[in-house]
């Protein structure tokens, strides 16, 4: 059988096993956001909020109000800072307007009408924040600002944050390290949701360049009637470390950095509880916070 005999048969069996799929109302790849799935395999708002909410009154002595997030995509952290307290305010940034229409549709519209007055997501370069100034918090997460290739570049961003944040505002970064961090491998992790929401987040480490610290990384999804969406989100990065990423900071003018580094519980695994060190282990793959502030 030809190559391309193969290839139709295939299509076509994909075909039939997304539509059984889409008549059962279960996930595959032609029923589902890759928006969706992407919050639920990546993304922790709630225990990240939780993070910065605590944080920031602990530095600072009182509840931050005015959050915005940077690179927020759909703004799912934002709409979970606007769900906390009746007070609270954010604003959201970024220039995907497709993805920005996604997150208004099914995170905003379903707000109250109080809660949809407190948040705005906005199509604009994070560079230049104009009048998204004065933020007791701004969130740089996901890795989202490691699309900044070059000293010059990132260190301009920081200094965009630092010029535009409030008097005594925080900023929070999260981040990615360990030598594993430099491998080109995949990793799987198998989601489960309740009946028919099933799916295998693929994280693609495709490419690293250790002269520049360039990765590409992407993104897949596989479902349970083999259906696929294959790079479903593609990134070009430079790999930060956190040793650059605390002078830069320091060089952009915030005067004191923190880096929070996770627990273990009883079995040696990540406990979730954050606290600021200078010391870290040299875990072959970790996830860490980092605040700066003046």
């Amino acid at each position: 059988m030809g190559s391309a005999t193969m290839s139709s048969r295939k299509q076509k069996l994909n075909e039939k096993a997304a539509a059984k799929a889409a008549k059962s109302g279960a996930w595959s790849a032609t029923t589902v956001s890759k928006h969706e799935l992407y919050q639920l395999a990546v993304q922790n708002v709630e225990a990240e909020i939780d993070f910065i909410d605590a944080e920031f009154e602990r530095l600072r002595g009182r509840k931050a109000v005015l959050l915005r997030e940077d690179f927020c995509g759909t703004g799912n952290s934002s709409t979970e800072w606007i769900r906390r307290r009746s007070t609270n305010r954010a604003i959201g940034l970024d220039i995907d307007q497709p993805t920005l229409d996604w997150g208004v549709e099914h995170h905003v519209e379903p707000l109250s009408a109080d809660q949809q007055a407190r948040i705005q997501l906005i199509n604009r370069d994070v560079l230049e924040p104009g009048d998204a100034s004065g933020a007791d918090c701004v969130l740089a997460m996901n890795f989202s600002y490691w699309l900044f290739k070059t000293r010059d570049e990132l260190r301009a961003y920081f200094r965009a944050v630092h010029e535009s944040i409030g008097e005594d505002g925080v900023f929070f970064l999260d981040h990615y390290g360990g030598s594993e961090s430099m491998a080109e491998q995949e990793e799987e992790k198998e989601i489960d949701e309740g009946p028919g929401k099933r799916f295998v987040y693929v994280w693609d480490q495709h490419k690293y360049n250790p002269i520049t610290g360039e990765m590409v990384a992407r993104i897949h999804f596989k479902f349970p009637d083999k259906t696929k969406i294959k790079t479903a989100f593609e990134y070009h990065w430079r790999l930060w470390t956190l040793p650059e990423l605390r002078e830069l900071l320091h060089e952009a003018g915030f005067k004191n950095v923190n880096v929070y580094w996770e627990g273990e519980d009883e079995d040696g695994e990540g406990d979730g509880v954050y606290t600021p060190t200078l010391e870290g282990a040299a875990d072959p793959a970790f996830i860490c916070y980092i605040s700066a502030f003046d």
